[in-house]
């Protein structure tokens, strides 16, 4: 079915599954007697997001925030847009930021010193995906699901150009679909 676009796959369902358990086991262990609010950077997110709460035991508030700078484009402008800010209050609350990809960084920057200005107790980040190699600006991930190589990833959430959310898998996209 993905044949025509996906290079090959990067990350299985059940790689992504078992990754994703142990990580809600070691926040549910850091977060013991405490209630994060779990903060989903849509849209990438979502479904990351949601089987990774759904493996957590502690007590957990959940928000949402949109955010973008890549438009279409298959790298970062560096410019970031706020198009959806959270519904509630976080000053003296601990924020796990829950986002698919750190990639430049400048994303992750920006909504970590935003939500610092707020006075939250704690500000951890959780990505499921990690691109240290394109790093531009200095972000510190404190859980981690995979670190990915330099390719354009889609799937599980991942898109391009809002194309390839639904797929199961991570892949990598055939360059000759973006490099047109």
């Amino acid at each position: 079915m993905y044949e025509d676009t996906i290079e090959r796959v990067l990350l299985s369902e059940e790689q992504l599954d078992k990754r994703i358990a142990e990580m809600a086991v070691q926040i549910d262990r850091d977060y013991e007697g405490k209630k994060p609010l779990m903060v989903a950077i849509l849209k990438g997110s979502i479904m990351f997001f949601t089987d990774l709460i759904r493996k957590m035991k502690i007590n957990l508030e959940i928000d949402f925030m949109a955010i973008s700078s890549y438009g279409n484009g298959v790298k970062s402008s560096g410019e970031v847009k706020m198009i959806k800010d959270l519904d509630r209050k976080v000053e003296g609350k601990d924020i796990i930021i829950v986002e698919d990809i750190i990639d430049s960084g400048y994303t992750m920057k920006y909504l970590k010193n935003m939500l610092e200005a707020r006075k939250p107790n704690s500000i951890k980040i959780c990505t499921l995906l990690d691109k240290p190699s394109r790093r531009e600006t200095d972000v510190q991930v404190d859980y981690r699901g995979f670190e990915v190589e330099n390719e354009f990833v889609v799937g599980y959430g991942l898109d391009y150009a809002g194309l390839y959310r639904n797929i199961p898998f991570v892949g990598i996209l055939k360059r000759e679909i973006y490099e047109k």
